[in-house]
């Protein structure tokens, strides 16, 4: 009997890759998607996988392996295929020789993501093929078959999940690994090299291959009809066909899409004729309802159903048949607690500083220090992409300068983002003769998607240890003046708060580098011996302390204001900046579990 085991689908998908025959992967870190590179680095023993420095990186790689014959696989939230779309557009007109997969997680309501584009868009767009699965089930036997796909027809295929397909779990049939044939590289350089006369061939090759996509997608048995009442009818697909089957019920009769570019509508059109009322049910864009209508296919989609936001089975019932939820009223109001930097964490002591700084302009990045942004400190202006802070820093910096505005200008970027984007950023600064101060928050990990290695922290996914960056000497090496770096213990206010003064007076491009590990990761040999890390608590002591509320200016979360200000002892990592800030002698230092 087979193995059936509670899945997520982000696990799910490295095991499909793993049955399918996966030889090689890599990948970029970034929620939803990230358990699926770590999954994989459990099955290091057939195949191999990495983090690459970003996802178009990670992309140029998979394409890499697929042209030397083995199936491969690149993995990147919805934001990274934007990174990555530059080669993708052009891996569309070529083809593979292996199978190639790229996953797209996708993330409708935000929940840890500046955008919620729709990234199916990218399938019409690059003209591949795309799935979509509905459960850890489908997300499994989908990577197979996109693996099938992709060398049947010749093009990578993109395997589009959303947040609640990667970590919500359902129960998988497990299966053997099986022998994926490697497919002997032959140099074929009409097929690879796209020169714009060779690609006005591969051009027509596409055009071609959509026509018997399509063909496929009509008869495809990953698209499954049950008819119940004819009444209504649903077309839906991926997580949003499990809102539409709670919602709808077992009267209606649903159409689940598991091919959904091309579409296929001659089997929608056949679906409709059977239904007295057709509905589109999915997640963010009109997708399917544009095309369906195009066709001529009466449906009811966006006109009742959120374009917006994460839909649930409640959406659909309220937005549908005017059916509200019922919701209980607790007898206590909710304490809205809003997201902090977390208590210790090494952040806290530079944007402390920046948010003391008169006429500066803090412009930022994607990473946990993010919520720098957010009272009290209320220390960050902008945040668009990856690498993006550098850059728009620069450019402020730039327009300030021409209009004699007094505004200087800090950029503030995380290690791994850095690593992503921001050494091209920086390049550009520095190039272009900028005065912007760049910030490097380097804590030893990625830290916002759960501490993955990367390029500073000298260990491979795989576990293996590899050279690590030096980000000082990186610095240089673009062109920053050795006198122009700063190297800071950002838990040392005086030392920060020096080297940001002494950069803001420079009209030449600056670096400070805050080096202190996160503190929640898992502490390297080379970390201990490199920082204090010892296990330490603040305590306050009330009879010297006159809540004078400077350390809770800090925004730690460890400190608790109210008749009394005290510091939780549970929470407190001992860092510090609150002891530096009270005037008044009111706070010590003491060894964890031990006397002040």
């Amino acid at each position: 009997m087979s193995e059936r085991k509670l899945l997520t689908g982000n696990e799910a998908v490295a095991r499909g890759a793993w049955e399918a025959g996966l030889l090689f992967a890599s990948a970029y870190p970034g929620t939803p998607s990230t358990e699926i590179l770590e999954n994989l680095a459990l099955y290091k023993e057939d195949l191999y996988c990495e983090w690459a420095p970003n996802e178009k990186v990670a992309l140029e790689a998979t394409i890499g392996a697929s042209m030397a014959g083995v199936r491969s696989l690149a993995a990147m939230k919805h934001v990274g295929v934007n990174v990555a779309a530059d080669p993708l557009f052009t891996f569309s007109y070529t083809g593979v020789n292996g199978g190639c997969v790229l996953i797209s997680a996708d993330d409708p309501g935000m929940h840890s993501s500046q955008n919620e584009q729709d990234n199916r868009n990218y399938a019409v767009a690059a003209h591949i093929p795309m799935l979509e699965p509905a459960d850890s089930g489908e997300a499994k036997a989908f990577t197979a078959l996109a693996f099938e796909l992709s060398e049947t027809y010749d093009c990578p295929v993109l395997l589009r999940l959303t947040t609640r397909i990667c970590h919500s779990k359902s129960i998988v049939t497990l299966g053997a690994r099986g022998a994926a044939p490697v497919i002997p590289y032959k140099r074929n350089i009409e097929k690879y090299v796209a020169t714009p006369a060779n690609a006005k061939h591969m051009r027509a090759r596409v055009a071609a291959r959509e026509a018997a996509l399509a063909a496929y997608a009509n008869s495809a048995p990953i698209n499954t009809a049950e008819y119940n009442g004819r009444k209504i009818g649903v077309v839906s697909a991926g997580v949003a066909y499990q809102y539409a089957r709670d919602a709808f019920g077992e009267e209606a009769s649903y159409l689940k899409l598991g091919i959904t570019y091309p579409l296929p509508i001659e089997r929608v059109r056949a679906f409709a004729a059977e239904v007295e009322t057709l509905y589109v049910v999915e997640e963010l864009d009109p997708y399917m309802e544009r095309q369906l209508k195009a066709a001529g296919i009466a449906c009811i989609g966006k006109e009742r159903i959120p374009e917006a936001g994460e839909l649930d089975a409640d959406i659909l019932r309220k937005s549908v048949f005017g059916i509200a939820p019922k919701t209980l009223r607790a007898d206590t109001p909710a304490v809205p607690r809003p997201p902090s930097l977390c208590a210790g964490c090494p952040h806290r002591g530079l944007f402390y500083v920046l948010s003391k700084k008169k006429n500066i302009m803090i412009t930022g990045d994607i990473g946990c220090y993010t919520l720098a942004s957010a009272p009290p400190l209320s220390a960050m202006d902008s945040c668009f992409c990856m690498g993006g802070g550098v850059s728009a820093g620069h450019g402020a910096a730039a327009a300030f300068k021409r209009v004699g505005a007094p505004q200087k200008v800090v950029a503030v970027i995380g290690d791994s983002t850095f690593f992503h984007s921001g050494v091209t950023s920086l390049m550009n600064a520095v190039y272009n003769k900028g005065d912007s101060v760049s910030v490097i928050l380097d804590n030893r990990t990625t830290g916002m998607t759960g501490h993955q290695e990367n390029p500073g922290t000298g260990r491979t996914l795989m576990g293996d240890e590899t050279a690590e960056v030096d980000i000082p000497a990186l610095c240089k090496a673009i062109g920053v003046k050795g006198q122009n770096i700063y190297i800071v213990n950002p838990l040392l206010l005086a030392e920060t708060e020096a080297a940001v003064d002494d950069a803001l007076a420079k009209d030449e491009p600056t670096v400070i580098i805050a080096r202190w590990p996160c503190i929640l990761k898992r502490f390297s040999a080379a970390d201990r011996a490199e920082f204090d890390l010892s296990s330490k608590r603040c305590v306050i002591d009330p009879a010297l302390c006159v809540k004078c509320g400077q350390c809770v200016k800090t925004g730690c979360p460890a400190i608790c204001a109210g008749e009394a200000i005290s510091i939780d002892e549970a929470s407190c990592t001992g860092c510090e900046l609150c002891r530096q800030l009270c005037k008044f002698g009111a706070i010590a230092l003491r060894a964890a579990g031990g006397e002040a």
